[in-house]
């Protein structure tokens, strides 16, 4: 290459490499290559500036094999992603290398991953919809399109279930491009998930993106950028909507905590890096609209040991315009999706944005949860004979809201046997608004519970009436 340059290693200690340049060093984020004798190429990334003429440099592939007086080779540009049309349909790692084992690559051309946000001047301000599909998401805590909207829980409550729900529900609705970001997954999920998507008959709308769990921390931390240079070509040079799909958050704020560790930072508060207020701005920043597309973000985050106090969770909430939070409680009930319904909320979710209709009706339900909520320790230890007439008709119409708000998923449908339900937010706002009124006080609730639209409650009357009939009649 033209501009590139030979140094030699100096240090190694473990994916910390100090490299000596006698000549002009390589700038920050430049990508550094070194030839291994088992004909693996070692690329690093350099993170800080030692000397006049040392860097140090982390590994994003594994170190095996380096050693001091090795050969590297400055590449004389920032590390690099494909991008193109092409992608749509494949799966890849942080380097743009295939997973999917279809062959190499056709692509346009190579952008660096590390990019500035949108100028404000060239960000567009419209706020609108973007419909999932998902009742309960749908109707109290609203996406917005060009927005960030989080997916907050612990360990096993669902929040991948629910991202590769989206996914499935989206390829249909979704006139853009699904862009999936798997950071510090299990080889599993993976491929479960691509073999998810392919049966739906999404992957040809979905890129997949993946620094799975077993990658050195610097590919799983860089992983994250690779995405969203690939989302911002299909907004900016083709003109799409994106929908990026992140997960999970979290492993990209503990791949930073262990870069940092690895150069010798002092750890901040809790543990974490002191850089990762301004690494996490670095990454959502670049999530935004243009006049010509939008970029729309869910991100899983996982809150660890359920403390919504942590600062990681603390750090990722100021970015969001909506916040989904999964309750293990809720799952533990069988409610599913687990969504919170008092916990979860969304700045869209005002009279301007959805109309009036809609916000007055989410207001109530929220009315009546919290209601229901607080009679539940009077009903644990007095029981519902002695609640008034006007707090049983509270707590009947709650019980009947939240088992109508769960929802049989397409990508659960081997395991639980029941057929998915995509649900417009016409039917899910009239099912809400017609439980409220007692409409379905004589029903039972189990009636309520796995549905989609309240008409298959009717369906199950006329069934089962007719089935009454027909042993009458026997």
């Amino acid at each position: 290459m033209e501009n590139s340059h030979q140094g030699c290693i100096v240090r190694v200690r473990g994916s910390v490499v100090d490299v000596f340049f006698a000549e002009e060093l390589p700038p920050l984020q430049a990508e550094l290559q070194v030839d291994l004798p088992d004909r693996r190429i070692c690329i690093m990334e350099v993170m800080a500036h030692l000397s006049r003429q040392d860097v140090r440099a982390v590994a994003l592939t594994p170190a095996r094999g380096l050693a001091r007086g090795m050969a590297v080779t400055d590449t004389g540009h920032p590390l690099q992603i494909p991008v193109g049309e092409k992608l749509v349909g494949r799966m890849i790692d942080v380097f743009g290398h295939p997973l999917d084992r279809k062959g190499p690559l056709e692509f346009v051309e190579q952008r660096p991953l590390l990019r500035h946000p949108l100028p404000l001047d060239r960000r567009t301000a419209q706020s609108g919809l973007f419909l999932t599909g998902i009742k309960a998401i749908d109707v109290l805590a609203p996406l917005e399109r060009g927005g960030k909207a989080g997916l907050f829980g612990g360990a096993g409550v669902g929040k991948t279930v629910l991202i590769t729900e989206v996914i499935n529900n989206t390829a249909s609705l979704h006139e853009g491009v699904s862009l999936f970001c798997g950071i510090g997954e299990r080889c599993r999920e993976a491929e479960e998930l691509y073999r998810e998507i392919h049966d739906a008959g999404g992957d040809n709308k979905t890129v997949m993106v993946f620094g799975q769990m077993n990658e050195p921390p610097g590919a799983r931390f860089r992983v994250g950028h690779a995405a969203l240079t690939i989302a911002e070509y299909f907004r900016d040079t083709v003109g799409k909507d994106v929908l990026l799909l992140i997960d999970n958050i979290f492993r990209f704020i503990q791949a930073g905590s262990e870069v940092s560790g690895l150069l010798g930072r002092l750890p901040s508060r809790v543990g974490y890096q002191p850089t990762m207020a301004t690494e996490l701005a670095e990454l959502e920043e670049r999530i935004s609209n243009s006049a010509r597309g939008s970029i729309t973000s869910l991100q899983a985050v996982y809150v660890p040991a359920d403390d919504f106090t942590d600062p990681s969770a603390v750090h990722i909430f100021s970015h969001l315009s909506a916040s989904i939070v999964l309750s293990r409680k809720r799952a533990g009930e069988g409610l599913y999706p687990a969504i919170d319904p008092l916990q979860s909320g969304s700045k869209m979710l005002m009279a301007e944005f959805v109309g009036q209709h809609h916000y007055d009706l989410a207001r109530e339900i929220r009315k009546t949860l919290a209601g229901y909520e607080e009679l539940k320790d009077i009903i644990a230890m007095l029981g519902m004979e002695e609640l008034s007439q006007e707090d049983r008709q509270v707590v009947n119409r709650a019980r009947r809201l939240e088992r109508f708000l769960t929802q049989p998923f397409f990508t659960t449908q081997q395991f639980t046997g029941l057929e998915g339900r995509s649900v417009s937010l016409e039917d899910a706002l009239d099912g809400c608004e017609r439980i409220l009124h007692d409409e379905f006080a004589e029903c039972s609730e189990r009636e309520l519970y796995m549905i989609g639209t309240v008409a298959e409650v009717n369906r199950k009357n006329s069934r089962d009436a007719a089935r009454k009939g027909v042993d009458a009649c026997g």
